[in-house]
């Protein structure tokens, strides 16, 4: 699903990531833990497209197969919004659009017909638990509410690739644990593969695989 090599990024004298080697096989789900400061998040945000290696290193990125840093940005983005999904810290809803508008953004992007997209938005509600919740905006909604329309945005678009990148950071323990427990859920259900960044112990040891993250580098 994920084979990374030789993943180098700088920013301007810093160097952050300093030749990682990754191989995450579908179905996985693999967290990623470390220190603040140990490159985590950046290594997401390369893995996930969201950011590019450094081209001074001779790195290479597949996703899926598909060779990841020849893509142009367009192109990129297209891959980006038909094969991943996002999940972060801090649910990043758009405060003017009410739940359902909110998971169907990426479907609108993919140029998905509204019928379509809001039957799909209803489906992914309705499993999350939040069918009462459609026509509710993001500040009407409790934080556990807020992340998992976050979550049924990530999926609207049926991503083979789901990122998380500190999930459960900003929720209380009852509502971590009920994340926690959904991506195993969605794993089992639909067969994503998670790429999962956190501090929490607990989800940290719940993976198929924990990586730790030192200066950079996987150890």
């Amino acid at each position: 699903m994920i084979k990374a090599t030789n993943i180098h990024k700088y920013y301007s004298d810093l160097h952050v990531l300093k030749g990682v080697d990754l191989n995450i096989q579908k179905g996985e789900i693999v967290s990623i833990v470390g220190a603040s400061g140990a490159g985590k998040t950046t290594l997401l945000h390369i893995l996930g497209t969201l950011d590019r290696a450094s081209s001074k290193e001779q790195s290479s990125l597949h996703i899926n197969n598909v060779d990841i840093i020849s893509l142009s940005d367009k192109t990129l983005a297209k891959f980006r919004n038909e094969h991943i999904g996002f999940i972060f810290q801090f649910h990043q809803l758009l405060p003017e659009f009410t739940a359902l508008e909110n998971v169907c953004l990426p479907a609108f992007i993919k140029n998905t017909s509204k019928p379509d997209a809001e039957k799909r938005a209803k489906e992914l509600l309705d499993f999350l638990g939040l069918s009462h919740r459609y026509h509710h905006k993001p500040g009407e909604l409790s934080g556990g509410e807020q992340q998992r329309v976050a979550v049924a945005r990530a999926l609207i678009n049926n991503p083979e690739l789901i990122f998380a990148d500190e999930p459960s950071g900003n929720l209380d323990s009852e509502s971590a644990e009920n994340l926690h427990n959904l991506f195993f859920k969605l794993r089992d259900e639909f067969g994503q593969t998670f790429v999962i960044v956190t501090h929490n112990e607990e989800l940290a040891n719940m993976a198929d695989r924990k990586l730790v993250m030192v200066d950079g580098k996987i150890v």
